[in-house]
Order: C-alpha cells, then structure tokens, then sequence
C-alpha cells in the first residue's frame, strides 16, 4: 500500500503511545495519532481532553475539545478547573501530545503569535489553551508537526510552552514537574533531545527520506544521530484504521 508523508507521521505518533497510559490529547494531528494509537495497538489508552472528559472514546475525530462526542463516550467528565488542578498538575497525566506553529532546537514551543512585536505580530496564532501546563506537568510530552524551516527555527517568536528552555537544568530551575519533550515526530522524521544538553538531535527519517532533506527543513544546523534509523513503514492495518477514522481513501492531508 501506499501512503502520504502525514500519514506516516501520525502512525509513527500513535506508535509512541503505549499501554493504558493516561494522555492529555491536542486536537488536530495529536488526536488523530491518540484516537488510531486506541483503534489499534493500545485500546486501554486513555484519552484526556482539555474540556475535562477522561477516557473519551469517539467514533469519529472530535472537532474540537468541546465536541459533544468526547463526553457522551467518556468515562467520566469535570470541571475544567478539576482537569487542571488535581489532574494535571500534581503530575497524574503520563503523556502530554501537542503541535506547535514554531519550535526551536530545544523544544521550547510557540502557538501565540509570529513576529518579533507582540502587540502588532505578523501573525496572532489561537494562543496557549492548556498547552503551557500539559508541558509543565504531564510526565512527558511528544511533539507532532510538520517539519519547515519556517516552523523548525533557531528561537521561537513567543515560548507559549517550555520545552527544554535553553538547555540542561532550565526546567528543574523553573520548578517543571515533567521531563518535557521527549519525541517530536515530523512528517520527515524523529527528533529527540540529546541526554546531555537536550538539544534536538534527528535520530529516525521515514522511508524514502533522507537526513539532508531533514536538514533542509530545519531553521539551525540539525544535529544527525550517528545511527540514523528508518522507520516502518506503516501496515495494512494502522493505515486502514487511519483512514476509516478521517474518513479517506486517499490519506489524510
């Protein structure tokens, strides 16, 4: 079978989630990686939403946090501020999925505004939402979003999430419960953060790929693994899942 560049990031996203795993889902690529993980290899994965529904099960892709979906199949559901103050902060969430409009080398994330000038930015993007507190508190986080040099940059315009700050001991000094990103998964690849000084480091490129493509589409000088792995392609089954969920023959766009 063949596939598209985004659907293979999002299977690759869905594989990185495991078990009965408590993860505080993002809409858009996050929730449909979190949504196929359930379908396929990890049916007790319990699904987290900002609105305060634990352990939705939709049929469909939510459209939003607010989707009616997500409460009518949930577990159950609280208040917003439960959600965040007995759930996520003291550190009950195992994994935090999120996408970004600008990430830099260390991870640190930006959904606020593009441009240097805050109060006339070129661009005002929809701004934090629970973002900042998922990578504060959740165990770990992951990452998913297509990968440009216009997207990866050197430092981002505006940090709406912390990732690693600027390098070793930023979170601990910030007081961050969590071990902050620990994969971005690209439409090119995988990144992880080097255990020394957690800047970004292309450690996996998914077939057909190559590192110099990877590299190109990378604002700062991309750190390569110096055993560069390839990803599985996806299977008949995660890809037939994939589009049984969007609603494609085609492959998600």
């Amino acid at each position: 079978m063949t596939w598209s560049a985004d659907e293979m990031m999002t299977v690759a996203a869905a594989r990185a989630l495991r078990g009965d795993t408590r993860c505080f889902v993002g809409i858009g690529l996050p929730s449909t990686a979190a949504n196929l993980a359930r379908r396929t290899h990890a049916p007790d994965l319990v699904l987290v939403y900002e609105s305060g529904t634990i352990g939705a099960k939709p049929d469909r892709l939510p459209l939003s946090i607010g989707d009616g979906v997500l409460a009518e199949t949930a577990d159950a559901v609280v208040s917003v501020p439960e959600m965040f103050n007995y759930w996520l902060q003291p550190g009950r969430i195992g994994v935090g999925f999120l996408g970004a409009a600008q990430i830099d080398r260390y991870a640190n994330i930006n959904t606020t505004v593009i441009g240097a000038d805050y109060a006339a930015p070129r661009v005002r993007l929809p701004g934090a939402g629970g973002a900042p507190e998922i990578a504060a508190s959740c165990g770990e986080v992951i990452v998913v979003v297509r990968q440009s040099a216009r997207t990866f940059v050197d430092r981002v315009d505006f940090v709406t999430s912390v990732g690693h700050g600027k390098g070793p001991g930023d979170r601990e000094q910030l007081g961050l419960r969590g071990r902050g990103p620990v994969l971005v998964i690209t439409d090119l690849g995988v990144l992880e953060p080097d255990p020394d000084d957690r800047e970004l480091t292309l450690t996996r490129v998914h077939p057909g790929v190559t590192a110099e493509q990877a590299v190109a589409a990378t604002g700062w000088p991309l750190r390569v693994a110096a055993t560069l792995r390839t990803t599985e392609p996806p299977s008949e089954e995660e890809l037939t899942a994939l589009r049984e969920l969007t609603g494609s023959t085609e492959g998600i766009r």
